[in-house]
C-alpha cells in the first residue's frame, strides 16, 4: 500500500525525484574519492616529504568538497520540494474525497479519525518521502561504493567487512520488527486522544453545567497515558538502536586499526592506506545506519498508509448514476415517496417502512411524530444524505439517485436541526448558500435575513453583514444561529425547502413571524417541515403522522384531531387541542 502510494503521488515530481537521485550520486561519489586522495597525501607526499604533492592533492580535495557540498545542498533542497508537494497533494486528494462521503461513510471512520489520517498520517508518509529522496539514494551507493574502494585499499582486511554489516543489518532488522505493532497501535491511540478532545471542546458548556470537569479531566488523562505509554514503548526500541550502531561501530574500529596495525608491522599495508580504509570502513557502516533510520520510519508509515488507503479505497454510498437525468425547464420541485423502506447499516430494523406521501409545489407540508419515529431521516432520504434500502424517493416523477447529486442539491434548501455556522462574518455564511454561480448582493443577503427575522439583530450589530461568526456559530443563541440558518438557505431560493426541526429554538412569536414571511418568499416552492410543535404545522396544507416508521395518519390538521388518535394525543400533550387551529 505505502509502495502504491507513492507511485502515484510521487509520479508528478519524477523529474525533481531524478535531479535529486543525480545530485546524491555525484555527491556520495564525490565522499567516496576523498579518503582516496588522502591516502595519496599521507603515503606519497608526507611520507617522501614531496609538498609539492601535497599541495596540488589538497587542492584537489578542496574542490572535490565544493562539489559535494553544492550537490549535497541541491538534493536536500530538491528532496524538500518533492517532500512537502508530495504531502499537499496527498492530503488534497484525502480531503476531496472524504468531502463525497455520505452519513454512512462519515459515521463508519469517525470524524477525529479521519482528522488524523488528513494530517498525521500524511505527514508520516510525507518525512518518509522526504528522507527516502535525500538518504536511501545515498545508502546503497555509499555502501556498494565503500566497499569497493575498501577493497581496492586493502583486500586482506576486507572480512571485517563480512563481520560487521551484517551484524549492523540484522540487530536493527530484529528492533524494527519488534516497532510494527506498536506504531500500529499508536495511530489507533491518537485517535482516540484526538476523539476526547474534539467531544470536550464541544460540549464544554454541558461540562461546566454538570461540574464534570473532573471526570473529564481523568478521561482525558486515561487517552493521553496510552499515548504517552505507547511513545514511550516505541522510544525505548529506538533507543536501543543508537547503543547497538555504536557498539558495532566502535568495536569494528578497535579491531580494524588492531589488524590494520599488525599489517603495517609486517609491511603489507601503509598507513595511508589504513586511513583510507578506516574511513570507508565507516562509511559504510553509516550507509547502514542511514537505511536503518529510513527502515525506523518505515514501520508507522506503512500502518499510516493502511489507514490512508483504507479511506481512499472506500466507495461512497451516495454517488452520480452513469447516465444522470438532467429534467429541461429545471426541477420544479414536486417530492414523492413510494412505499418508501430504510433500515440503518447494522440495525435490527427498519426506521422508516413502506412510507408513501406526496408533496407539491406552492404547498406546505409537515411531517410530526414522537422522538426516535424517523422523521429526520425522512429528510435525509428526500436530500439523498442516504438512499432507501426500499422503494423510491422521486421529485418530480424521477428517482432522486438519477439525478446529478449536485443538481439535485442545487434545487434544495435544507436547514438541519443543528442550525451550524461556520467561522468568518455572516455575509460569507449566507454567500454559502447560494447556487453555484449565483451572484449574491447586500439586497439579496438583507432580503434574506428579513425572512428569516434575523436582519433587527444583524442590523444592530456596528460591522452589520461583517459581523464576525465563530467557530459553530457558538457566539449566537440558539435561536439565533437557526434564524441565521434559514436565511442561508432562503438565499438560493430552491425549489423545495427542507426545515428539520428548525424552528425548534424560536419563541412562539417570531416563529409565527418567519412562517409568514417565509409563506411569502417560498411561493411556487415545495415547503417540507419537520416539528414537534402543533402550533408550528397546524396551518400546513398537509400533515404527515408518522409513529414506529410507519404513516399512521395524514391530512389537515382538523381533519387528523377527529381521525387520528396519535394526532390528537400528540396535540393534547401540548394542552393546545383543537383551538390551535384558529390561532396564529
Amino acid at each position: 500500500m505505502l509502495l502504491a502510494l507513492l507511485r502515484q503521488y510521487v509520479r508528478p515530481y519524477r523529474w525533481l525525484v531524478a535531479a535529486v537521485m543525480a545530485l546524491q550520486t555525484v555527491s556520495t561519489l564525490a565522499s567516496l574519492y576523498l579518503p582516496t586522495v588522502n591516502a595519496a597525501i599521507i603515503d606519497d607526499g608526507v611520507a617522501k616529504g614531496d609538498t609539492g604533492l601535497i599541495a596540488e592533492l589538497g587542492l584537489v580535495m578542496l574542490a572535490v568538497t565544493g562539489l559535494q557540498v553544492v550537490c549535497a545542498i541541491g538534493a536536500v533542497y530538491f528532496g524538500s520540494r518533492t517532500g512537502m508537494g508530495f504531502g499537499r497533494d496527498l492530503r488534497s486528494a484525502m480531503f476531496h474525497h472524504v468531502t463525497t462521503f455520505s452519513e454512512q461513510e462519515t459515521a463508519r471512520f469517525g470524524a477525529p479519525s479521519l482528522l488524523t489520517r488528513t494530517t498525521n498520517d500524511v505527514q508520516q508518509i510525507q518525512v518518509l518521502t522526504q528522507m527516502t529522496t535525500t538518504v536511501l539514494v545515498t545508502a546503497p551507493i555509499m555502501c556498494i561504493g565503500g566497499i569497493f574502494m575498501a577493497i581496492h585499499q586493502d583486500a586482506g582486511l576486507s572480512w571485517l567487512l563480512l563481520v560487521s554489516v551484517p551484524v549492523l543489518a540484522l540487530s536493527n532488522y530484529w528492533i524494527v520488527t519488534r516497532m510494527l505493532p506498536i506504531f500500529r497501535s499508536m495511530q489507533r491511540l491518537i485517535d482516540g486522544i484526538n476523539r476526547v478532545m474534539r467531544e470536550q471542546l464541544s460540549g464544554i458548556r454541558v461540562i461546566r453545567a454538570f461540574a464534570r470537569e473532573s471526570f473529564e479531566r481523568d478521561r482525558f488523562a486515561v487517552a493521553n497515558v496510552a499515548v504517552s505509554n505507547t511513545a514511550l514503548a516505541a522510544g525505548r526500541w529506538q533507543a536501543l538502536m543508537l547503543p547497538v550502531t555504536t557498539l558495532t561501530i566502535n568495536i569494528s574500529s578497535v579491531a580494524l586499526i588492531w589488524f590494520g596495525g599488525l599489517r603495517i608491522d609486517s609491511g603489507h599495508m601503509q598507513v595511508g592506506s589504513l586511513i583510507a580504509f578506516l574511513s570507508y570502513f565507516m562509511q559504510i557502516l553509516m550507509a547502514v545506519m542511514m537505511a536503518t533510520l529510513i527502515v525506523v520510519m518505515l514501520p508507522r508509515a506503512s500502518v499510516c498508509a493502511e489507514r490512508i488507503t483504507e479511506v481512499l479505497g472506500t466507495q461512497p454510498a451516495i454517488s452520480n448514476p452513469a447516465a444522470p437525468r438532467r429534467p429541461h425547464g429545471g426541477i420544479r420541485g414536486a417530492v414523492a415517496l413510494e412505499n418508501a423502506t430504510f433500515c440503518y447499516p447494522g440495525a435490527e430494523r427498519p426506521v422508516l417502512e413502506g412510507v408513501s406521501l406526496t408533496a407539491r409545489p406552492g404547498t406546505t407540508t409537515a411531517i410530526v411524530g414522537s422522538t426516535g419515529s424517523g422523521k429526520s431521516t425522512l429528510i435525509s432520504l428526500i436530500c439523498r444524505l442516504y438512499d432507501v434500502t426500499g422503494g423510491a424517493v422521486r421529485v418530480d416523477g424521477v428517482d432522486v439517485r438519477d439525478y446529478d447529486t449536485e443538481t439535485l442539491w442545487s434545487t434544495l434548501g435544507l436547514v438541519p436541526q443543528r442550525g451550524y455556522l461556520f467561522s468568518g462574518t455572516v455575509a460569507e455564511n449566507l454567500a454559502l448558500g447560494a447556487r453555484p454561480g449565483q451572484p449574491v448582493t447586500e439586497d439579496d443577503m438583507w432580503s434574506a435575513l428579513r425572512v428569516a427575522a434575523a436582519d433587527d439583530f444583524v442590523r444592530a450589530h456596528p460591522d452589520g453583514l461583517d459581523m464576525r461568526v465563530a467557530q459553530g456559530g457558538i457566539n449566537f443563541s440558539g435561536g439565533q444561529r437557526q434564524r441565521l440558518a434559514i436565511a442561508r438557505a432562503v438565499i438560493r431560493r430552491p425549489a423545495i425547502y427542507l426545515f428539520d426541526d428548525a424552528f425548534s429554538a424560536l419563541d412562539v412569536h417570531t416563529d409565527a413571524r418567519v412562517r409568514t414571511t417565509l409563506r411569502e418568499a417560498s411561493a411556487g416552492a415545495t415547503v417540507i417541515i419537520v416539528s414537534q410543535r402543533i402550533s408550528t404545522v397546524a396551518h400546513a396544507d398537509n400533515i404527515i403522522v408518522i409513529d414506529g416508521g410507519r404513516v399512521v395518519g395524514a391530512g389537515t390538521h382538523d381533519v387528523l384531531l377527529a381521525e387520528c388518535e396519535t394526532y390528537a394525543e400528540f396535540a393534547d400533550s401540548q394542552s393546545v387541542g383543537s383551538s390551535v387551529g384558529g390561532a396564529q
